[in-house]
């Protein structure tokens, strides 16, 4: 009698999905997403819950031991694949459960699955550098419909791995010590949040200095991209703009479409970082109809019910208010433009700049009038220089200095750099 062929068949019929996706991903990641919402696959947070390991996105050589790391802290049994372009996804899923189901004689341990356009296998590299933690391997929601939730389950800095340099004892970061802002002397911390962290902007490795749970400095790390360029075409989310800049005819109702799945891909991302479970899969949902071609009329009710319900969250408020404050003056300064510039505050007064620019961008979806290039963006800038991206990871040391850890997961989620657009500008974000 074989007592492990049940499990096995119950794992490999609704196996835990461990996303992670590579610069020039966006695109496969939002289908990856889709997909498992339809197929009711659960995504897991950690690699401990995780079945399948299911890389989105062109190879990135920077990002290898990352993802190594992560393959190696899966349970067994454990499938992994990578899925270079939407197209791959079906076969690459279906190999993984294939995997999962096989008896433990004919499984072939620790085996990468690649679609052709993904490249060879991304196995046996150096350790990691870093690896990010969250928590929950359901997505259990507990929030009444006005409900922002806690946040601090998903900012835990456990489980990161090594930050460079000298491996510390047992891969775990040993506390120093230094004088806080008060001149104190206390013991700190150096803990890497990313590359790869649950609503994190994948690719990005940020090394904080803690004291207790509060920031005392960071500095972010953008890994190389190695070989052939991993953006080489524009990123997802500009690529209207790209195609304008380029003399192509692009329309007005195009742009408004992909600046406001952007901002609902954005919302969805802060609202998970808050713990706010119900509202991120709504926003997600929205996003995805934006992208299917949905029509205004169609989604004019759900988002501004949406933007309602979020917009006037007294808890979500009462959550994020007084963190992150970027005056329009500071933005104009260090570069920022876009939604993060024109909200002149806090993370209520930018994630309320990006309901109010959805609600209009969704009125705007069937405007056949040439879009300018020199129009905003989802996240403001100009498509002839730096992508805005850039400058939004330069003014973020300024603003999560000070903060408690779990603010600047919140911090980072409602300015929410784009992983393509820092891609394409490496340098920026490296200096």
């Amino acid at each position: 009698m074989d007592l492990t062929a049940l499990p096995l068949r119950a794992a490999a019929a609704r196996p835990h999905v461990l996303l992670v996706t590579t610069p020039g991903g966006t695109a496969t990641r939002l289908a990856a997403e889709r997909r498992l919402r339809l197929q009711d696959l659960p995504r897991a947070r950690t690699p401990a819950e995780a079945d399948v390991l299911l890389v989105a996105g062109p190879e990135c050589r920077g990002l290898r031991p990352a993802i190594d790391r992560l393959w190696q802290s899966l349970p067994a049994p454990r499938a992994r694949a990578r899925a270079a372009t939407p197209a791959a996804l079906p076969d690459a899923l279906a190999r993984c459960r294939a995997e999962l189901a096989a008896p433990p004689g004919r499984r072939h341990a620790g085996r990468r699955h690649e679609d052709r356009a993904g490249g060879g296998p991304d196995a046996g590299f150096d350790d990691a550098e870093s690896v990010g933690s969250g928590d929950g391997r359901d997505e259990r929601d507990g929030h009444d419909e006005d409900s922002g939730g806690g946040h601090g389950g998903h900012c835990s800095g456990a489980d990161h791995g090594s930050h460079g340099g000298s491996e510390p004892p047992w891969g775990l970061p040993m506390a120093g010590q230094g004088a806080d802002r008060d001149g104190l002397m206390l013991d700190q911390l150096h803990v890497p949040l990313g590359p790869f962290l649950a609503d994190w902007p994948d690719g990005l490795t940020a090394r904080l200095t803690l004291q207790g749970d509060v920031v005392q400095r960071l500095r972010f790390a953008w890994p190389p991209v190695g070989g052939r360029p991993t953006a080489a075409r524009p990123p997802f989310w500009g690529e209207p703009w790209a195609r304008a800049a380029a003399g192509e005819r692009v329309d007005v109702g195009e742009g408004a479409r992909r600046r406001a799945a952007a901002h609902a891909d954005s919302l969805g991302r802060l609202l998970a970082v808050a713990g706010w479970t119900r509202a991120a899969t709504t926003a997600r949902r929205l996003r995805d109809d934006l992208l299917d071609g949905a029509s205004s009329a169609e989604l004019r009710p759900g988002v501004r019910r949406f933007a309602r319900r979020v917009g006037r969250s007294r808890t979500l408020y009462w959550l994020t208010r007084g963190t992150g404050v970027l005056t329009a003056e500071a933005a104009r300064d260090a570069g920022v433009t876009g939604p993060a510039a024109r909200a002149d505050g806090d993370v209520p007064a930018r994630y309320r700049t990006w309901l109010a620019a959805l609600a209009r961008d969704v009125d705007r979806l069937a405007d056949r009038s040439p879009l300018d290039p020199a129009e905003e963006g989802p996240r403001g800038g100009a498509t002839d220089g730096p992508w805005p991206s850039a400058a939004l990871v330069r003014v973020l040391p300024g603003l999560l200095e000070g903060a408690e850890l779990a603010a600047a997961r919140l911090v980072v989620a409602s300015l929410d750099p784009d992983p393509d657009e820092l891609a394409a500008a490496p340098r920026e974000v490296g200096a």
